[in-house]
Order: C-alpha cells, then structure tokens, then sequence
C-alpha cells in the first residue's frame, strides 16, 4: 500500500484507482439554473481544505454550484475531495479563466453577483438575495481582487467582534449559504 500511495498520504489500507471529476461547462450550469439558483463563485483561494470545506458547505445549503478560477486556485485534488465529504460528488464544480468576464456572463443570465468584503458598508444580512445570486468571496487574506470587487453589484460584510476582524473563507462561507437560505424560508430535506 506504501509503495502505491504519494509519501504521507492519510489512507485505511485501502486505495482505489479513479479518473479526475470532469468540470463542469459554465454556460450548461447557467442553462440548467433555477430563478432561484445560487452559485457560489471563490475568487482565487488556494487552500485545498478551504475549497473543500466550501464545496461541503455549497452542497448543504442548496447551491447550484461553484465556480473557481483555472489559476490561482488548487491542484491538490485528494485534499480537497476530503475536506469536501462526499460534496464532490454533487456539487458541480466550473473552473473559469477571466472571473470578469465571468461575473459578466452571470449578469447577463440574470444573476445578482454580491462580493463579501471586510471593507464593505452593507451587512450581509441586508443583501436582497432573491432571484438569481452569485455569492463572490475572495481569497484567504487578500480577500476579493480590485477588478473582482469592480464586478460585483453589490458588497457587503460580515461583521466579526473586536479584535477578529475576519473569519476563514470556509467559515465565511457557511454563514454567508445560510443567510440566504435563511432570507428564502425554510429549507426541505431532501430524501
């Protein structure tokens, strides 16, 4: 098993062989979207577990799917796929190159696209997240790029207590896919 698996790769004395997850077209999650629907898109983060963990929390909160940058964004595919737990298997993942031309593609399909961002004025929680909604967060640290935050319709903070001005875009993003599920009404299991 030792001599199959990369040098401390975390395993249960089982491995399986299997193809990469084919990313999803834009325009066909567009196409298939609900006037309700909401992509999350992640502005350059490179965190496997962040990513995952977003993915995770994309699945639980009823997103559509999520949108990544081709560059800037993670490689490390087995670390993501188990932060994510099982999320890659349902969540349909676009990897884009321009995240301009992107948020443009999302407006024209009549997709309200709100960045979150600590230097934002609004609150999260007095976005008008009905109809169409892109939720845009930016990468660890950095947070949204200057061109991204330009895109965006909309730009609102999540307030934190002094002296933590921020939160990890994993977390981040859990209280953000809640809010909205919140604002929309009461969320049905699926079975």
């Amino acid at each position: 098993m030792e001599r199959l698996l990369p040098r401390a790769a975390v395993h249960q004395g089982i491995a399986l062989s299997v193809q990469p997850i084919e990313p999803v077209i834009l325009e066909h999650v567009i196409e298939k979207a609900a006037t309700d629907a909401v992509i999350l898109v992640l502005d350059q983060v490179t965190d496997p577990q962040n990513i995952g963990a977003a993915l995770r929390n994309a699945a639980a909160f009823g997103a559509t799917a999520v949108i990544l940058t081709s560059r800037h964004s993670t490689s490390a595919e087995a670390t993501l796929a188990k932060a994510a737990s099982g999320a890659l298997d349902v969540m349909p993942i676009a990897r884009v190159t321009n995240l301009a031309r992107t948020l443009d593609i999302l407006k024209d399909s009549e997709f309200w696209c709100i960045g979150l961002a600590d230097s934002a004025t609004d609150r999260l929680d007095a976005a008008p997240f009905g109809g169409r909604v892109a939720l845009i967060m930016g990468a660890e640290g950095s947070g949204l790029r200057r061109l991204t935050r330009k895109y965006c319709d909309m730009l609102v903070s999540l307030p934190t207590q002094p002296p933590i001005t921020s939160i990890n875009i994993a977390a981040a993003t859990a209280v953000a896919l809640y809010e909205i599920s919140r604002q929309r009404g009461p969320m049905v299991a699926k079975l």
